[in-house]
């Protein structure tokens, strides 16, 4: 019964989040992005350059678009996924629309003169990352694009959709020459905005998305693995794991070590290991640690 309570309370939590996500979402084009003429990444870029030459409401378009996403990945994909997702949609859609008229929302709206046009493509940037990146956690999306990358992925886990998306807004920044360009050099304002926005929007939903807890793994192949191990421990204030290992060509017998150590311990642990010969390793990133893993300082 409690594990069910447990259960049915991150359910409610999760679309809680996701509400408050799409509001996010939706208030940041209000503020930043719809008032000075840039279309941002994917399927949204899209939409916001129809209403730009249409008049037709970007939440119309998004709703038009997505909701058939939405039924597709449910069929297709993850249900789980695509109900949220179609929260999501709906939430974002009405809220764009209500805010997008609402008189009280006019003197926050930023429109930026010539000399700070960067501004609010930066914040329409982060705001965006941040939700990209929550939305992912809760196993949801903004729509468009990403219920593509569900399906392809389904379909062929070893593909890199990292080429669909710069495909897509690859041509979302070609367009905004045209939908936006005034002529001239000043054509190629909107593309530059649209790449900025689509760099910052990646970068912060691919910090969030790893989370805080980065760290480093060492993968050592030495004859002194007592020696590194007992060092690791005292110095460090970790642990290692050690196996025996082969070599391949000379057929001798090695200790195999692998160690995990925070961010600021990265110099230290390089400087253990350069002190003693025979001794190999490389270093991977860990994007996230999972457990007991203390941040000794």
């Amino acid at each position: 019964m409690r594990v069910e309570k447990k259960k049915i309370g991150k359910i409610v939590l999760d679309e809680v989040y996701n509400v408050l996500l799409a509001l996010l979402f939706s208030i940041s084009y209000v503020l930043f992005v719809i008032p000075n003429d840039y279309a941002p990444t994917g399927i949204s870029g899209i939409c916001t350059m129809i209403q730009y030459k249409t008049g037709v409401s970007l939440g119309y378009l998004s709703l038009l678009i997505n909701v058939p996403f939405c039924v597709f990945t449910f069929f297709t994909v993850n249900r789980e996924f695509a109900i949220k997702s179609l929260i999501f949609t709906i939430v974002y859609s009405i809220s764009y629309l209500l805010f997008s008229e609402w008189s009280a929302l006019e003197e926050f709206i930023y429109r930026s003169p010539d000399s700070d046009t960067i501004l609010p493509c930066i914040i329409g940037g982060i705001l965006s990352g941040l939700v990209y990146g929550f939305t992912f956690k809760i196993n949801s999306s903004t729509g468009g694009v990403d219920h593509i990358s569900r399906f392809v992925n389904k379909k062929n886990p070893m593909f890199n959709f990292f080429w669909i998306t710069f495909i897509i807004n690859f041509a979302v920044a070609c367009a905004s020459f045209f939908v936006f360009g005034k002529g001239g050099a000043e054509g190629y304002k909107p593309v530059v905005l649209s790449a900025l926005y689509a760099f910052m929007s990646s970068f912060i939903g691919d910090l969030i998305i790893k989370g805080g807890n980065t760290a480093y793994k060492f993968f050592v192949v030495t004859a002194h693995a007592e020696e590194i191990s007992r060092e690791i421990v005292e110095v460090l204030h970790h642990s290692a794991t050690s196996w025996e290992g082969v070599g391949a060509y000379t057929g001798a017998k090695k200790k195999v070590l692998v160690c995990v150590v925070n961010k600021g311990q990265l110099e230290q642990c390089r400087n253990i290991v350069r002190k003693y010969d025979e001794t190999f390793t490389f270093v991977e990133t860990v994007n996230e640690t999972i457990g007991f893993f203390p941040k000794i300082k």
